[in-house]
């Protein structure tokens, strides 16, 4: 099976069709999928146009979907939608709350006016009820492992940012609240701290690439001019989140296996 995998679209549909024209995904007559590593909305303004288009794919049986920690966020906006925190936390910082305006063709006006009857559509929207119960928290083939942030890991918080990593025994077995956890975490340091799976690479999203090019790799700034946004090669991962919000571009790897 041929894989296309692509990670964090954030609502960029454009690019993202952009991305799978220049790769031949949608001209290959070979057996193909097209794996999602996590985070389809919250950033761009083509949600309606990129959840049309994953239903599409469903139909045709050509997409692998893996859950990232924005699912996890429209999930708990809509079981708490009701407190009045919702209009001006971290939902609408992080785009949720616009996904929600997007996939209901409301507005900010509106909601304000009628937002249980918006929430309530937003419940009853296909990503709630035919995307999300599709999404995984990891795809696993004879060689790759794909996931959003990383593999489940026990992580300590160091003094005052760091994080240090060890490994979970059996972590395909993990707990629910090890896995929303997990969705959250830089695979990029999990990978040095050797959180690895041997014999297997781990091609993960929802970390900038740029961070491993220039925080490991010493080649360039992180945000800067010089930055590196395509995918990041170490021992055992692949990262490929190229922060589409600020590049307009999306990574796409193609993979046999």
């Amino acid at each position: 099976m041929r894989y296309y995998v692509v990670s964090d679209i954030h609502g960029f549909y454009t690019e993202l069709i952009t991305t799978l024209e220049e790769k031949g995904f949608f001209a290959d007559t070979q057996p193909h999928k097209l794996v999602i590593c996590g985070d389809l909305f919250d950033r761009g303004k083509q949600a309606l146009q990129l959840q049309k288009f994953i239903l599409d794919l469903i139909e045709k049986d050509q997409v692998i979907l893996i859950r990232g920690n924005h699912e996890d966020l429209f999930v708990d906006l809509l079981a708490n939608w009701d407190k009045a925190s919702y209009l001006h936390g971290y939902h609408n910082s992080n785009g949720t709350l616009d996904t929600v305006l997007q996939l209901t063709n409301s507005t900010f006006v509106e909601l304000l006016e009628k937002n249980i009857e918006i929430f309530t559509k937003a419940k009853n929207s296909p990503f709630v009820n035919k995307i999300l119960p599709l999404m995984k928290d990891y795809f696993e083939t004879n060689n790759y492992i794909f996931v959003h942030g990383w593999i489940p890991c026990n992580q300590i918080q160091l003094y005052p940012y760091a994080k240090t990593h060890n490994r979970l025994v059996n972590w395909r077995n993990a707990t629910k609240e090890q896995w929303d956890l997990a969705r959250w975490t830089n695979g990029m340091e999990a990978a040095h701290d050797g959180i690895i799976e041997h014999n297997k690479t781990i091609v993960c999203g929802h970390w900038h690439t740029s961070f491993g090019h220039s925080f490991y790799e010493k080649k360039c700034s992180e945000f800067g001019a010089d930055a590196d946004f395509t995918p990041y090669y170490s021992k055992g991962i692949i990262a490929i989140d190229a922060c589409t919000a600020y590049t307009r571009k999306i990574n796409c790897l193609i993979i046999e296996d």
